[in-house]
């Protein structure tokens, strides 16, 4: 018996199994070489055949207490632990003091989920053998299991002590310094535990997690690749080599190992989890959605999961089982960072600002160093106006992560919308060096220059600026089933392509897509489409467009208050005849007290505040009002939320004012403009159908509002004098008071030839934003033209802002992008101001205003034609004295300034357009049977039948 211990002892198990079965033959009694016997088959795995010797044993001896022990253990290996768990209980009851049966009760237990049954067996154990490093470690892993991180090193340190060449407690040691964030403590402890156990497959996989944390991918990968070539079948550490590859951004083998981790443990879990991250990344929605749900399938309590099915729901539109998604993958781990801040950026998305902020902030309470958090914390704060915490916020994120691009590129939209254009330019320029492929920043930064006329670099900028929109709205369109497609804006804001060289496909495909945001938006609010009951013919048709026989009409604008609009249509929600119409106005923004908010107010039938209200909400109480004709104020322009039009509250939506352009949408059927600001050859450009009033399309309000014009001289306030603002009387006096990233050079090119060719001028401009003095001056320079010829003043309030504009000799329009509002401003003045056709609408208003003033030949034909005639307006005294007298008779009779009458032409568009949809409405009823039409379906028709343009006389 001792030469078959002395083998066991040496792991020679085939040769310790012929000494025993010679002493079997001779005494199959001996239950001391039965024992010994069912320990060797045990280690050669003949479990059966183990079984079997103990049970020999026990029936020589039924008191063998460590038979059962062994026969545990056998069933355990076979997977009955149930059965093992019984024959270790009876060891321990044969021998109270048999701590080997106490340890492998415990491991047993730990199989059976049983943890704290498992920690008190092996506090038993160690308290009979207190030496035993297995019990150490394995209580040790119990314990953190358990959140006792505290306990659970003690019992790994302790196992260290007892036998520092343990390689296991210095793994899971290490584990627990990873996840306490000492990453160097825990790479130190892997590295020891493979010192000691260089086969130790799964703490090379271990260490290759604390280095992948620390950013050290190739080295991670090195480990991944070194516990694979130990255990080729390592499914963890083919997976954990994916997500190294996933992080490089190399998609294809990502995928292509994480597939090979499924080969080897089709139930892994983990690894379903992350092939989806994979697919979604490359935009295969579908199959990752099918990742996603099969790793709930396998692990239905499994959060990472539930929150990237959640992101794939967000990516296609379906926001209520997105939201369920975030929620349930909350609720299993309620201090999940990410979870918290994905159903944040949803919030964010419906509009729902605080409850955003709520989640950003109980992601950044769980994990203070999660820096996407703090971005989209400050892009919320951002939204409600708070520019001082979202640039708190960006600063936060960028202290965390130094070089995260995203959030430099935020804190300099946030330090532009501030007025603070030096510090966003700085801010755009570091994004793109940390992320030199960034469209957007690109665009702003682009927008920034613009801003403050810094030219520098503008043609190259401009060149790639096109080519990265004409790239972008190349991309598959919005109303493809993939709306990770649709979310995807152009870099450019239809606004600012207003003033870009752009032709007017580039703008029309620029809206076309913000507008399927908008329709994307919209289904992320997840609401059912609004229904138009038939009505009465409105108006003039007979009737109205309600029992009350009036056409209701809605007037939806974020500025109604001291802004430009106000200023221009004050007094026009009050003209409406009340007898005809019904007149709400709905306002975007909270009341400013303004005088322009107070007369709007005062004179327009009914007056709503719906700036608390999410789009959803507004569009049901627009609904609920019975709003006939719906009017956009805004278009794309700061403050809109056109979520509200695309939710169609209206059966008749129109854009007007606000923005310049198309909408390129299909829930604005139709666009207010003229012949003159869109030429029927160019109406192949806009969506809408045009409705064409019969003058300007372009409304003010100067006659109430500014009558002191009329009345300088006659005892109104005393006049202004050239003196008060620094400008000679001897010059002649060019002006132009718009906001200056209106000025291009080519335009500016004209003037300063302009002003070299006459003697004693000047060109006067406004410091509209200030930073952009010091460039025009050097553009200037570079151009001949003198400090002394240029002659810059601050921004006034509105009414000194037009009284001085009577100061100027001649105002010269900016062409690319015309004067519009500032363009009624000069000539209510009395000031003439000489403009030229270009291409856009935008750069078509100034012609507009003038032929609608009576001043038809101050429209130039061409830029060289605008040239010649600055330089004869400013040479010939009579003719300009001339047309400055035919103006101020203009003030008095001309269409441009009869609000009135432009109130009245637009009533009967609106008539119109409402008798319009009312013949689609009979043709859908006769042809479907229906009492009542569902919106899309009404607008779908209206696109087609409405591009013809409705001419108002």
């Amino acid at each position: 018996m001792q030469a078959a211990h002395q083998q066991y002892e040496l792991g020679n198990y085939t040769d310790a199994q012929a000494t025993c079965e010679a002493i079997y033959a001779e005494d199959a009694h001996r239950t001391d070489n039965l024992l010994l016997l069912g320990a060797v088959h045990f280690q050669l795995r003949n479990f059966s055949e183990c079984i079997f010797y103990n049970q020999q044993c026990i029936r020589v001896d039924p008191g063998f207490a460590e038979a059962y022990s062994n026969l545990g253990n056998a069933l355990k290996e076979l997977g009955d632990i149930n059965g093992a768990v019984q024959f270790y209980v009876k060891a321990i009851k044969l021998k109270p003091r048999f701590c080997d049966a106490y340890n492998n009760l415990a491991s047993a237990q730990m199989q059976l989920g049983q943890a704290q049954e498992a920690i008190e067996t092996y506090q038993m154990a160690l308290l009979l053998q207190p030496t035993l490093v297995d019990a150490h470690s394995n209580l040790g892993n119990l314990y953190k299991a358990k959140g006792m991180m505290e306990e659970a090193k003690a019992c790994y340190l302790e196992a260290i002590r007892i036998r520092p060449d343990f390689a296991i407690p210095w793994s899971n040691l290490a584990g627990i310094m990873k996840e306490e964030g000492q990453l160097a403590t825990a790479v130190a402890y892997y590295k020891e535990a493979i010192r000691l156990a260089p086969e130790f497959a799964d703490a090379h996989s271990n260490l290759g997690n604390v280095l992948k944390e620390q950013g050290r991918l190739d080295d991670a990968m090195a480990c991944y690749r070194a516990a694979i070539a130990l255990r080729p079948d390592f499914a963890i550490a083919h997976g954990n080599l994916a997500s190294c590859y996933f992080d490089m951004g190399e998609l294809a083998q990502a995928t292509a190992a994480f597939k090979h981790a499924i080969q080897l443990e089709p139930n892994f879990p983990d690894a379903y989890n992350n092939l989806g991250n994979a697919l979604r990344e490359q935009g295969e929605l579908e199959p990752a959605v099918a990742c996603y749900r099969t790793a709930l399938q396998l692990k239905p309590d499994h959060p990472h999961a539930y929150n990237n099915l959640g992101n794939a729901m967000k990516d296609k539109g379906l926001v209520r089982e997105a939201i369920h998604c975030y929620v349930t993958a909350i609720r299993l781990m309620p201090r999940f960072a990410a979870a918290h801040s994905n159903l944040g950026s949803v919030l964010k998305e419906q509009g729902k600002l605080e409850q955003a902020l709520a989640h950003y902030g109980e992601a950044i309470d769980i994990d203070p160093l999660f820096a996407d958090a703090y971005s989209n914390m400050g892009n919320a704060y951002k939204d409600l106006g708070r520019l001082s915490d979202a640039v708190r916020c960006y600063c936060a994120a960028i202290k965390i992560r130094p070089g995260f691009a995203d959030a430099y590129s935020n804190l300099a939209s946030a330090y532009k919308d501030g007025g603070h254009v030096a510090e966003a330019i700085g801010c755009y320029r570091k994004a793109l060096a940390l992320k030199p492929d960034f469209p957007d920043a690109f665009a702003n930064l682009v927008h920034s220059l613009n801003f403050i006329c810094d030219w520098s670099t503008r043609d190259a900028d401009f060149a790639q600026l096109t080519a990265i929109i004409r790239r972008q709205v190349a991309a598959p369109a919005a109303d493809a089933a993939d709306t990770a497609v649709a979310a995807a804006l152009p870099s450019v804001q239809p606004f600012h392509a207003l003033v870009y060289p752009l032709g007017l496909a580039d703008m029309l495909e620029i809206s076309r897509r913000y507008a399927q945001r908008a329709r994307l938006n919209v289904r992320l609010l997840d609401l059912p489409p609004f229904r138009h009951r038939a009505r009465a013919a409105a108006g003039a048709a007979g009737g109205g467009g309600n029992g009350g026989g009036r056409l209701r009409v809605g007037y939806v604008s974020s500025d109604l208050g001291n802004h430009p609009l106000s200023h221009l249509m004050q007094s026009v929600f009050g003209m409406h005849d009340k007898s005809r119409f019904q007149v709400t106005c709905y306002a975007l923004s909270a009341n400013d007290n303004s005088v322009w908010r107070q007369k709007i107010e005062a004179e327009v039938e009914q007056m709503r505040d719906i700036s608390a209200l999410q789009p959803g909400d507004a569009a049901r109480l627009i609904h609920a009002d019975g709003i006939d004709v719906l009017i956009n104020l805004n278009g794309y322009t700061k403050g809109a939320r056109n979520e509200i039009f695309a939710l169609q509250p209206a059966p008749v939506q129109v854009a007007y004012m606000g923005f310049c352009g198309t909408m390129g949408a299909d829930f604005i059927q139709y666009m207010v403009a003229d012949r003159e600001v869109i030429p029927p050859e160019a109406r192949t450009h806009y969506t809408e159908a045009l409705l064409y009033m019969p003058h300007s399309y372009f409304v003010n309000d100067h006659r109430q509002s500014a009558r002191f014009a009329l009345e300088a001289g006659a005892g109104g306030a005393p006049a202004l004098t050239r003196a008060q603002y620094g400008v000679p009387d001897d010059k002649f006096v060019f002006c132009n008071f718009n906001q200056i990233y209106k000025i291009d050079p080519d335009t500016f090119d004209i003037w300063m030839r302009v002003l070299r060719r006459v003697p004693n001028s000047i060109l006067w401009l406004l410091r509209f934003p200030p930073a952009g003095e010091a460039n025009i001056r050097a553009e200037a320079h570079k151009r001949g033209v003198t400090d002394a010829q240029l002659h810059f003043t601050n921004v006034a309030p509105k009414e000194e802002h037009i009284r001085r504009g009577a100061l100027a000799d001649l105002c010269l329009d900016t062409l690319s992008c015309n004067a519009h509002t500032t363009g009624c401003d000069i000539l209510w003045s009395g000031t003439p101001m000489l403009t030229a056709r270009g291409i856009k609408m935008a750069s078509r208003v100034g012609a507009s205003l003038l032929k609608a003033a009576g001043l038809p030949e101050l429209v130039a034909g061409s830029v060289e034609e605008y040239e010649e005639a600055a330089v004869a307006l400013a040479t010939e005294p009579e003719r300009l004295f001339a047309l400055r007298q035919r103006l101020a008779a203009a003030r008095r009779g001309a269409p441009l300034f009869d609000t009135q009458r432009w109130v009245r032409s637009f009533e009967a568009g609106l008539e119109r357009v409402y008798a319009a949809h009312q013949q689609q409405q009979q043709r859908l009823r006769g042809g479907y049977g229906g009492s009542g039409i569902g919106i899309s379906r009404a607008s779908a028709l209206a696109a087609a039948v409405a591009r013809r343009a409705l001419q108002l006389q």
